[in-house]
């Protein structure tokens, strides 16, 4: 009984028109690609950007070692007293290398 009053809702459904799914127009995303990071809206970060990067990773101490080219070198201390050398990428702002100096 209950699959005839299906059936029969069903084909009424289709005699009379009326749409069993609504369809929605299609919208547009706008999808913004850059290059470099979201940190500086995708130009390089400066040498001090670099600096604040790494004392907010947790480093003390950090002392400008070479600023030119693709990467930037820091010399900087942990809380235990190593002084460790850090190289970030000039572009994106991301650790490229990373090791201890002395203990």
């Amino acid at each position: 009984m209950r699959r005839y009053a299906l059936a029969a809702l069903l084909s009424a459904a289709l005699g009379f028109g009326i749409p069993l799914a609504t369809v929605f127009p299609a919208g547009a995303v706008t999808v913004n690609i850059n290059i470099g990071s979201n940190l500086n809206n995708g130009r390089a970060i400066t040498c001090v950007q670099g600096q604040r990067l790494i004392q907010s990773r947790g480093f003390r101490d950090v002392r400008r070692v070479d600023c030119r080219g693709r990467n930037f070198v820091y010399h900087a201390r942990r809380i235990g007293g190593s002084t460790f050398e850090i190289v970030l990428n000039a572009r994106t702002g991301r650790v490229v290398d990373f090791h201890r100096i002395r203990r």
